[in-house]
């Protein structure tokens, strides 16, 4: 087994009516005056943010208000947020909301702390080395990012989406009530579910000698909760068991713990972060859109390790000989993508009804493959040839 760090410091407080213990978390860690960071409307309509701010109303605990948040959160609102922060003196940043809020206030968090722009954080031109503590309360299951170092702006000038690590800004704490999750739109709960088998495949799916039988083993456990959940969710939309299943899923997805050697494949997220980024898609149905193109292009590089995939995660019999191999590897793809279909997610880059041009597939290979300076994937390096190539097939 490789050497790797292992770090995970966010203090979860999961189950029913836990938003009420807002203000007692936020004290406890410090929080004196809190930017209280959230998306649109349905925060406020449901009665959440009421809750949430009575709570720190009881705790003592001051407030500003900065919502608007969308999915796939700009650059514009977090650089509102810092200057709030910065003129307001905030100490403690809560996002209420999924990962989109929790992605802005983290980067808000970063940006309050120093005079740098914070986009040259997210483009590496800068390393921070402080930030405002973040707390959460979640009210999606999907991006993981109540647990995690990662953090996903994009920048509306270019329509860039970049993606960050920062272990300075893991919450300090997320609360998480599954019974949060009951209100959501059908898209948002699935796509949700996709995003959480992508965060746990990207990793499941990396290097051989990153591999370990504990570290596989908890993935394969996660992967399959998530499949069966959802199949409960389809039918059951009010299950409370599934959805908090799901819910501790989607933490355990991405806080590294399935993955902890720091690799993995994540070339599908950085063709979707592409594609998000121009066309503004869900994030979990653009994943889904293309998985399954980028998996039958990259299988034959280690037909084992898919073969291994279909077996254990989707339930495939086992080849009896190696010639079988290939063809138990593509029964895996095919009931993944199968599975996506029955989450009424998309399975091809059509299904998402954006614009679509030769051109614009060669635009986004251009931004996957920073004009073609990287590769992407673990697998298979790709080109920038084989990410157009990729793009297309997708379509």
């Amino acid at each position: 087994m490789l050497n790797f760090n292992y770090y995970a410091p966010t203090k979860v407080v999961f189950g029913k009516d836990t938003e009420s213990k807002a203000g007692q978390l936020v004290k406890e860690f410090g929080g004196s005056k809190v930017l209280l960071h959230f998306g649109g409307q349905s925060a406020k309509k449901s009665g959440l943010l009421d809750r949430v701010e009575k709570s720190l109303s009881d705790a003592g605990i001051e407030f500003v208000e900065l919502g608007g948040v969308v999915p796939n959160p700009r650059l514009s609102l977090v650089e509102k947020g810092i200057e709030i922060c910065k003129k307001e003196k905030i100490d403690f940043i809560l996002a209420v909301g999924g990962g989109s809020v929790i992605d802005s206030a983290k980067g808000i968090s970063m940006g309050a702390v120093t005079d740098t722009p914070v986009w040259d954080f997210y483009l590496g031109k800068a390393k921070s080395t402080k930030c405002l503590p973040v707390g959460t309360v979640l009210t999606i299951s999907a991006a993981g990012s109540e647990m995690s170092c990662s953090s996903v702006i994009t920048n509306e000038d270019g329509d860039f989406k970049k993606g960050l690590n920062n272990d300075l800004y893991r919450p300090r704490f997320s609360i998480m009530n599954p019974e949060l999750t009951m209100s959501l739109p059908e898209w948002q709960t699935f796509a949700g579910c996709a995003d959480i088998m992508m965060h746990t495949m990207e990793r499941y799916f990396a290097r051989e000698k990153d591999h370990s039988m504990v570290v596989d083993s908890i993935a394969i456990g996660v992967m399959r909760s998530t499949l069966a959940n959802s199949r409960i969710l389809l039918k059951e939309p009010d299950n409370y068991n599934a959805r908090a299943e799901i819910m501790w899923a989607g933490s355990l997805s991405h806080n590294t713990i399935t993955g902890p050697f720091g690799n993995g494949d994540w070339a599908t997220h950085q063709l979707e972060h592409e594609l998000s980024g121009m066309f503004d898609v869900t994030h979990g149905a653009g994943l889904a859109a293309l998985w399954a193109t980028w998996a039958r292009y990259v299988y034959k590089e280690d037909v084992d390790r898919f073969v291994s995939f279909a077996v254990d995660v989707m339930d495939i019999p086992a080849p009896k000989a190696d010639s079988e191999k290939e063809v138990v590897a593509l029964k895996g793809i095919d009931a993944m993508e199968q599975f996506f279909k029955d989450i009424k997610m998309p399975v091809r880059i059509r299904d998402l009804d954006v614009e679509w041009s030769e051109d614009i597939v060669l635009k986004l290979a251009e931004k996957a493959s920073n004009n073609g300076a990287r590769c992407l994937g673990a697998i298979k390096k790709l080109t920038k040839e084989d990410i157009a190539e990729i793009y297309r097939k997708a379509y």
